[in-house]
């Protein structure tokens, strides 16, 4: 099961919950107020893979191209 973050529209707390796919988007309570005044939050990851000379390469994320070390990727014009 994933875990998917949420944010409360109430009192601003963000929490995470482990919960099926099909659970995704059903109404949560929120932890800190108890509102069900909630939204799902996009998730950010960042994924790291050694190179063949063993150095570890950032491949994907949100650091954008300026930290990225790949001398190419599918979405990027390097």
């Amino acid at each position: 099961m994933p875990i998917y973050e949420y944010r409360c529209d109430q009192c601003g707390a963000e929490f995470q919950e482990l919960r099926p796919m099909a659970q995704a988007d059903a109404p949560i309570r929120c932890p800190k107020c108890g509102s069900e005044a909630t939204h799902r939050m996009l998730s950010l990851f960042a994924a790291h893979s050694r190179s063949s000379s063993g150095e570890t390469v950032s491949v994907g994320g949100s650091s954008g191209c300026s930290t990225c070390k790949a001398t190419s990727c599918a979405g990027c014009s390097r």
